[in-house]
Order: structure tokens, then C-alpha cells, then sequence
């Protein structure tokens, strides 16, 4: 009866590490894609924070852990059980510390938010990109949200982009195009996305934190069986 539960585990482990798998590999791919276009930050401070990036990188760690889990479990190695456990311990840990961090400094990360914000919009005019209207983090993020520059349409100056607009691209014949532009700025646009789906960000992330405890639990309890039946680091 024992032996069948721990197969049951085994399988059970392999089949939701192959599901991540599948799932990394396609924020993977999505990054790459993303990577033909030239992107540029939200953010001044932090350039390297692209869409492509966290694509990427979100993509590489899900793929590898997971991978990990799953060749771990297929073949009953202790090696990659460990190294499992205590990179999902790692993930949870982090999960958790930045979960609170962002609710303890609300205040001081919407004022930083705002500052960044700014500084990374007059960079992107400096560029000259509304011009031409390239594939921006700023026109991304401004057609998902129905927003404007940070606080409106006028932080453009006198090239606002086609983003901006309501109805499909501006034409320069109406008398006052303003009209037509998203009258929201895109930091009110983020902070009331973030406030309506707060209670689905929490659901979300304490179910990740579950099922991470879940994989940690399924991982150790297959290596003690494994350690406990004197099987070796085979491959």
C-alpha cells in the first residue's frame, strides 16, 4: 500500500512539473519573441526591467525548476530532489518577503513609482519614439490600461502617441485632438488595476505558496523513501 502511494506521488510530481515545464518554456518563447522589438523601461533606475526580461527570466526559472523536479522524480535521483526542494524553498521565501515589503512601504513605493515613472517618460521623449510610435513598454502598457503618459495626455508635450488614443489612431484633421486621448494618467490607471485585483493577487499567491509546499512535501518524502531504501545518485 505504501509502495502504491509513493508512485502515486512519483507520477503525481511528474505531471505538474511537466505542466510548469510546458508553461516555462512558453514565457520563454514569448521573451524571445519580445526581443525583436525595441523595448525600453517604465522604469529609469531599473533599465534592464523590460517585459522581454521578465519574460525571460521568469521563463529560465520556471523551465529549470521544474525540470529539475521532474527528471528528479522520473528517476528517483536525491540530487535533483534536493536541489528541488531548496530552490522552491528559496522561491516561497522571496515570494513572501516581497509580498510584505510591498505592503509595509506602500506610501514610499507609490512616491518611487511616480518619480520612475516620470523620469522614464522624459527619457522616452528625449528618444523621439512617439514619433514614430515604436513597440515601447510605454504603448504596451498605455493600450492595456486605456491611459496616458503618468499623470495625463499633456506629460507628451506635443507628441503624444497613437497609443494614446481612444479610437483607433488620431487623426491630425480634428480640431481638438485632446478630445480624443485617454483622459486617466497611467500611474492612476496601475494603482486602481493593483487595488481591484488585490484580493485576486493574494488568492494567486497563496496558492502558489501552497502548491510550492505541496511539491517541497512531495519532493522530501520522496527522497527519505529513496535514502531510507539505500538507492544510489543514479541517473
Amino acid at each position: 500500500m505504501a509502495q502504491n502511494c509513493l508512485k502515486c506521488l512519483k507520477y503525481v510530481m511528474c505531471a505538474f512539473n511537466f505542466l510548469f515545464f510546458i508553461s516555462g518554456a512558453t514565457m520563454l518563447g514569448f521573451g524571445v519573441y519580445m526581443t525583436r522589438y525595441q523595448t525600453n523601461s517604465l522604469l529609469d533606475s531599473m533599465k534592464f526591467l523590460t517585459a522581454a526580461n521578465l519574460l525571460l527570466v521568469s521563463g529560465i526559472i520556471v523551465t529549470c525548476v521544474s525540470f529539475l523536479g521532474f527528471i528528479g522524480a522520473l528517476k528517483e535521483n536525491r540530487c535533483f530532489l534536493l536541489t528541488f526542494f531548496v530552490l522552491l524553498l528559496i522561491l516561497m521565501l522571496v515570494e513572501l518577503t516581497v509580498a510584505c515589503l510591498l505592503l509595509t512601504y506602500e506610501s514610499e513605493i507609490g512616491t518611487l513609482l511616480a518619480k520612475e515613472l516620470n523620469t522614464g517618460l522624459q527619457n522616452e521623449k528625449e528618444k523621439n519614439s512617439t514619433k514614430t510610435d515604436l513597440e515601447s513598454d510605454w504603448n504596451l502598457v498605455q493600450k492595456t490600461f486605456s491611459c496616458c503618459g503618468v499623470h495625463n495626455s499633456s506629460d507628451w508635450g506635443g507628441h503624444v502617441p497613437q497609443s494614446c488614443c481612444m479610437n483607433g489612431p488620431c487623426l491630425p484633421s480634428v480640431k481638438d485632438p485632446s478630445e480624443l486621448f485617454y483622459e486617466q494618467g497611467c500611474l492612476g490607471a496601475l494603482k486602481t488595476w493593483f487595488e481591484n485585483n488585490f484580493l485576486t493577487t493574494g488568492i494567486a499567491v497563496i496558492v502558489l505558496c501552497v502548491v510550492e509546499v505541496l511539491g517541497m512535501c512531495i519532493a522530501m518524502t520522496l527522497f527519505c523513501h529513496i535514502s531510507s531504501s539505500g538507492l544510489s545518485y543514479k541517473l
